[in-house]
């Protein structure tokens, strides 16, 4: 329970230095997305949080408005249709994750958690029940992220997610770090459109 708290003011001070450091960047995206495509520069959506408590997650646009909403990207017939110019770079880059700083700002979030499931994710979210996923806090980046992303079928992300509940401590996050930064430079794990690997389909809300 002791890292718990600490993890929490950690990440709020990491989250405030961030800020300083990239808000340069942060005009310069806004001002790129804006002259791309129209609409806004950050896109909101609903997402699940600690004990499931609904949250909108923050991220720079990376699709066209018409883009039908609440559904995975990997999960969408022809993803590359909808997804602008300046998009593509922030997805190949994970840039388009940066305004979640302000979800954990806000609390919402941490900086390394279990990736927050859309609101629809049925089966997801009853999936992370089993492994207690749920009550922790959502990250900016999580071990089933840095194992797999988008190729991992439910099943497989979830007990991931609990592996690293039942491990949260200093090291675990440590090494999910340093693993999210390969990731990044290497690109793994994204999946743009639908692909058979995918156990699994959202259900929709009725």
């Amino acid at each position: 329970m002791q890292y718990v708290h600490a993890k929490k003011v950690i990440d709020v001070l990491l989250a405030l230095i961030s800020l300083l450091i990239l808000w340069p960047i942060f005009i310069l995206l806004g001002v790129l997305i804006k002259l791309d495509s129209k609409g806004p520069i950050l896109f909101k959506q609903k997402r699940i949080g600690k004990n499931k408590k609904e949250f909108n997650i923050l991220k720079f646009r990376t699709m066209r408005i018409d883009t039908p909403k609440d559904t995975p990207t990997h999960l969408l017939g022809d993803s590359k249709a909808y997804i602008t110019r300046i998009g593509a770079f922030l997805r190949k880059t994970s840039l388009d994750e940066l305004p979640q700083i302000i979800n954990i700002l806000k609390g919402d979030m941490s900086i390394v958690g279990p990736r927050p499931a859309l609101w629809n994710q049925y089966d997801l979210i009853q999936e992370r029940d089993l492994y207690n996923a749920n009550s922790i806090d959502p990250g900016l980046t999580g071990w089933a992220q840095v194992n797999g992303r988008d190729e991992l079928p439910i099943d497989i992300k979830a007990k991931l997610d609990g592996e690293y509940v039942n491990e949260l401590g200093p090291l675990m996050d440590i090494k999910c770090f340093i693993k999210t930064v390969i990731s990044v430079v290497k690109r793994e794990g994204i999946v743009e459109g639908n692909v058979s690997s995918t156990k699994k389909e959202v259900k929709k809300a009725k």
